[in-house]
């Protein structure tokens, strides 16, 4: 019995972590908020978040040059897949000319910061993220602690500082997103080597060092701080697909080393100390190098106390992990209203830019409209990405997408921002599914059915809002939840008014309201305001 049991009470032990992070470069910002869950928990998601409801991304840098689409800095390490043969061609082969070859031809050229947050505020954005740094581990920022950045090499620009002036200037609150903690086992493509062709066991770029370097463009730089290889790979790393499964850093993935989680560390805190966001996103399962490291609780906790007004947002989360953190969704939701502010984060394409992508279409506004409505009726937000070309530029699709999107935001805006859900997010087919989050999300496509039958519902304390996912053909739309009698809706109902378009009569029956709708006002969905 130990000593502090015959007292009377149980001692609680400091947790310690495989890999604690070190504070020697960058110190966490002490205050009200303490590096463990339990004071973490004690920080709300503020009401300015839960009024936004909307927010658009520019998921950019350099894995956009090629147009290869997402994660081409990986998949062009992979024997065979299209990203490796596309390189082969128009590149060159990655033994000869790897993705630090790519980062000089990320020019930006065209790239226009105060234009691009300035149209998308007028498609309703209320906040406004950036990339920071990707599973490619290159900055977009002046870094000092990462010599691969974009004020070195490629733009010869700080990318950050160009996105926060643009948006402080549109008075938008400052998202950045940080995926460079993942890296490590990442990258482990480039350990490999051609199985098959003329270049068979000619290994990759990815061991290189900075002695390699003499005679070359990078002379001076060291590979090794960009794709991070000088050590063993993870269990059955040739297995493309193993990466998924050791996401947190279980199931055999190689443990990082202190001093790379450290410098993932120090680059965040450089990031967050100069450009003041209001929101950081992570890629990962629960925070940056959870749980076999403090890294990720010591970030949120510098962040909170250093604007108590923040977010931090992390996927997989526990019910306890989202009073602390607020969940994020990747393309999906829940089908329920969930208690705790959240988001869901999506992208018209690929979150790279992705010239297959563009030929074959992107997600239409209609079908990201409906999402957005769908996840506000839940206590949810949308962050919407639009890829940009290496440019700095969207293309004429997703300049379509952004003209469509913001032709229905503008009149039925008020049945999105500063909402709150009613009793019920819903009614109608979908609502009525029973539909799983698969990992982080990856359910979207169990939404994809929608129609004027499905319905979903929030408010203000003025008004309820009710819109149906389509146009009835008939004209005659049924809310079967606002039936005559409904507990939940006391006021009898003898008109609304469609948003765009006017009053219109109503009848309240024992089979619902009954409302009969004008000839489509919009392409994508009818909104009906009702006073409370």
């Amino acid at each position: 019995m130990t000593l502090a049991m015959c007292c009377g009470f149980t001692a609680v032990m400091a947790q310690t972590y495989e890999v604690p992070v070190s504070e020697q470069h960058e110190k966490m910002q002490t205050g009200k908020y303490q590096p463990n869950w339990k004071s973490l928990e004690t920080h709300q998601t503020p009401e300015w978040f839960r009024n936004a409801k909307f927010g658009i991304w520019a998921h950019w840098g350099p894995q956009c040059v090629e147009g290869s689409g997402d994660w081409m800095a990986r998949g062009m390490y992979i024997e065979r897949s299209d990203q490796y043969k596309y390189h082969v061609k128009h590149y060159g082969h990655p033994s000869e000319f790897g993705f630090k070859d790519i980062l000089p031809l990320f020019k930006a050229e065209k790239w226009d910061p105060e234009a691009l947050v300035e149209r998308y505020k007028r498609c309703g954005a209320q906040y406004f993220f950036v990339l920071g740094n990707h599973h490619d581990n290159y900055d977009l920022w002046d870094s000092q602690y990462q010599e691969w950045n974009s004020k070195n090499i490629g733009p010869k620009k700080d990318i950050l500082e160009g996105w926060a002036r643009a948006a402080k200037k549109a008075g938008l609150p400052l998202g950045i997103s940080f995926h460079a903690d993942h890296a490590w086992t990442w990258y482990e493509t480039a350990q490999r080597y051609d199985v098959d062709g003329p270049k068979a066991g000619v290994y990759y770029d990815g061991k290189l060092t900075k002695e390699d370097g003499k005679g070359k463009w990078w002379e001076g730089l060291d590979p090794q701080k960009l794709y991070q290889q000088n050590h063993p790979m993870s269990d059955r790393s040739w297995d493309n697909g193993r990466i998924h499964r050791q996401w947190g850093w279980e199931n055999g993935a190689c443990p990082p080393s202190q001093e790379f989680v450290t410098n993932f560390y120090d680059r965040t805190l450089d990031a967050i100390n100069r450009y003041n966001p209001d929101l950081i996103y992570f890629d990962v399962t629960v925070l940056p190098f959870y749980p076999i490291s403090d890294c990720g609780l010591k970030i949120a906790t510098h962040l909170y106390n250093k604007n108590p007004r923040a977010i931090v947002f992390g996927k997989i989360l526990s019910e306890d992990q989202k009073k602390a953190l607020t969940w994020d969704v990747e393309r999906g939701a829940p089908n329920a209203i969930i208690a705790e502010p959240w988001q869901t984060c999506n992208c018209i394409g690929d979150w790279h830019y992705n010239t297959n992508t563009y030929k074959h279409g992107y997600r239409t506004a209609q079908n990201m409209v409906k999402q957005l409505v769908d996840i506000v009726s839940k206590n949810g937000n949308l962050l919407l990405n639009i890829p940009l070309r290496a440019d700095g530029t969207y293309d004429e699709k997703a300049a379509q997408f952004l003209d469509e999107l913001e032709a229905w935001m503008t009149p039925n805006g008020e049945s999105i921002f500063g909402t709150r859900p009613w009793v019920k997010f819903g009614e109608g087919p979908v609502a009525e599914k029973k539909i799983a989050i698969n990992a982080q999300g990856f359910n979207e496509g169990q939404y994809n059915g929608m129609d004027y039958r499905d319905i979903r519902f929030n408010q203000t304390k003025k008004y309820l809002y009710a819109t149906a996912m389509g146009w009835p053909a008939d004209g005659k739309l049924v809310i079967k939840s606002l039936a005559k009698g409904n507990p939940d809706f006391r006021k009898a109902i003898s008109s609304v008014y469609l948003l765009g378009y006017g009053k219109l009569k109503a009848k309240q029956t024992a089979e619902g309201l009954i409302v009969t709708l004008p000839k489509p006002c919009n392409t994508i969905a009818p909104v009906l305001r009702i006073r409370k």
